[in-house]
């Protein structure tokens, strides 16, 4: 199982994620509310802006002050390293 750090020291498997995306449209807006509602929501900001959203396969929605490109970035490399080994 590989694991990325998505800030401040926290860390999900990247088996378990669906998409990473940006915050700012009305659809993520109303994922995060309404897993915000359901207990569903994980946030992993630390009190900083949330600048992505990660949804995982479990309905979980976790909310990271790590740029999504960042964060894919770093399950990209992972992903190689698992490769290579």
């Amino acid at each position: 199982m590989k694991l990325i750090n998505i800030g401040f020291g926290n860390i999900v498997a990247t088996e378990r994620i669906i998409s990473i995306v940006s915050p700012e449209s009305a659809p993520i807006k109303r994922i995060v509310q309404e897993a915000k509602d359901s207990k569903m929501a994980i946030d992993a900001t630390y009190g900083r802006r949330t600048r992505s959203v990660i949804i995982m396969d479990s309905g979980h929605v976790v909310l990271s002050a790590i740029q999504p490109e960042t964060i894919a970035g770093r399950a990209d490399n992972s992903s190689e390293e698992k490769i290579e080994n």
